[in-house]
Formats: C-alpha cells, structure tokens, sequence
C-alpha cells in the first residue's frame, strides 16, 4: 500500500506478447489431464486458446497450493524458464482444453529478433508476482474467513462475469480447491462457505458461484483481520 499522499505510480504502457509472438504448436489436453507435473517439469510456455487450466505449486508431503487458475488467452508455464532440476509445478486440465506452446529455445530465439516480447512478458510476470505478494501478505495477516473472501473476489474479476441481477456469476469451484488457494482444510472452508451464504453473500451450487462484489469489499472494510 502507498505512503498516504504519496504521488501515484506513473502508468506504463502495456505490451501485449502476441503482437511479438509467431504461432507455436498445438496441443490439446483433456479434462483433468496433467499437462506437466512431478514427473514431467515444464518446457514450454502456454497460452490457452480453449478452456482453463490450473496451476500447483507442489510440497513435498503436504496439499499442493493452487497457484491460479488460468483460461483463454492466459499464459502459464513461465516456470520453465528457472529450468529447475526439481519439479515443484503441476498443470492440470480443469476441462478440455486446446494450448499452443513455444518451448524455452524458441521463446530465447525470438527475443534476440524480437526484444520488445521481452518486455511484454515482464509486465505480465511482474503484475502476476505483485499479486502473489498480496496473496502472501493477506496470508501473514487475515483471518481464514478473510482470506477466503479475498480469494472469491480475485477468482470473480478473473473468472466471472456479470449476472442479469447485478452479482457476480463464476465458474463452479469445488471446496478443495478453494482449500488448496486459501492455505487451509477442505472442511474449514465448507463451514465458511456454508456461513457466507447464510448470511447472504453468495449462493452455490454444481452450476456456479453468484456474489455481490460490493457487498464482499464492504465486508472486508468492516470485518476483523485476526481470527
């Protein structure tokens, strides 16, 4: 958060890295197909074209955390370019989906004739850390129920779309993985979700989430920070 008074950040054009990208190759995964994983450590960077995809940071003997879920025209992979020995990152097909890829050498290929990707793909990377910071410090400082409430709004703006009564319609996502992006059980998130929609915050089922925004940000104004 800026110093109060501070001036704010000046706004920086952002590049997009399709503009610098030639097509790559053309995969298609099937609902929860792994697409690298454990066994098998990233190569290549995505970009979907068709479907969504989530992400897993894996821990050895613990929950793997979800990293993001990611749908059309978002790239995921980019942990290939660390080129670590330990396969710390799993990929996995949340439904049928269609990716094209561009393996590491390509990707370092095109930059030497194209450095403006460059640019572009440290935006991207650099807005996709700044919000992990965030995920990180609401984890050192909220509440379960906070972090929770923080996590439906961010997956809304990226995965939701406006409902003809004015909520927030998004994808259905099961209580585990909202377990595993939270940092918590798949039981304590149940009896969360259970008390929000009791109180009216949102409404659930196998078809969907629908929440009120507005009511969510109120919410978290007004709401403790400790347990």
């Amino acid at each position: 958060m800026e110093p109060y008074g501070a001036a704010p950040a000046p706004q920086v054009a952002r590049e997009d890295p399709l503009c610098h990208l030639p097509c790559g190759k053309l995969l298609e995964f099937r609902k929860a197909q792994t697409i690298y994983g454990a066994e098998t450590a990233p190569e290549m960077l995505y970009l979907i074209l068709e479907g969504k995809v989530k992400v897993l940071r894996l821990q050895y003997e613990r929950n793997p955390v979800l990293v993001d879920i990611y749908q059309t025209d978002d790239f995921f992979g980019e942990a290939a370019f660390l080129r670590r020995a330990a396969h710390a990152e799993a990929a996995v097909a949340i439904e049928n989906s269609r990716v094209m890829a561009w393996s590491i050498l390509e990707i370092e290929s095109i930059l030497i004739r194209r450095p403006m990707l460059g640019i572009a793909l440290m935006q991207l990377f650099v807005k996709r850390s700044m919000d992990f910071g965030g995920r990180i410090e609401s984890l050192s400082v909220d509440s379960i129920p906070r972090r929770l409430a923080r996590s439906l709004i961010h997956l809304s703006e990226r995965l939701g779309h406006e409902a003809p009564d004015g909520s927030t319609e998004m994808i259905p996502i099961t209580h585990e993985l909202l377990s595993q992006y939270v940092g918590t059980s798949r039981e304590i998130i149940t009896q969360h979700m259970n008390r929000f929609r009791r109180m009216g915050y949102l409404r659930y089922s196998r078809r969907g989430i629908l929440l009120d925004r507005s009511a969510w940000e109120t919410w978290l104004r007004e709401a403790p920070k400790a347990s």
